[in-house]
């Protein structure tokens, strides 16, 4: 097991990794919409699927994955009723590629956030 920690992505806020390399596989912790340096947080639910969709592909990049390695795909989101614009917004991110995914819906997210994303990726042999 490999901790994946470099200044290239955006820092874990607390007692965990950002990603764990593992038996050919890539374990992103969940991705919450902030900013790097200003950890400015968007107002709408695209901006902030936008930017949580942009730190996974931050990290898969660092660990030599694409988007094409993703396998699973999990949301975590505090309003369902946000889903059709998420939804778009994910499907614009993968274009083709679809890895499973679930979609949870849950209450209240840190620090306001009304999206969560985590992720697992194949490792490039």
């Amino acid at each position: 097991m490999q901790i994946l920690d470099s200044p290239n992505i955006p820092p874990a806020n607390g007692h965990y990794s950002p990603a764990i390399k593992s038996n050919g596989m890539l374990y992103l912790s969940g991705q919450l919409p902030i900013e790097q340096g200003t950890r400015k947080i968007p107002d709408t639910i695209e901006e902030q699927t936008d930017l949580c969709l942009r730190n996974i592909e931050l990290i898969i990049r660092e660990a030599g994955c694409s988007k094409s390695d993703i396998v699973q795909m999990r949301l975590y989101i505090s309003n369902i009723h946000l889903w059709d614009k998420v939804n778009e917004r994910y499907a614009a991110f993968f274009e083709e590629h679809k890895p499973v995914r679930s979609v949870i819906p849950t209450r209240d997210l840190h620090f306001g956030c009304l999206i969560e994303v985590e992720a697992v990726a194949e490792l490039p042999h």
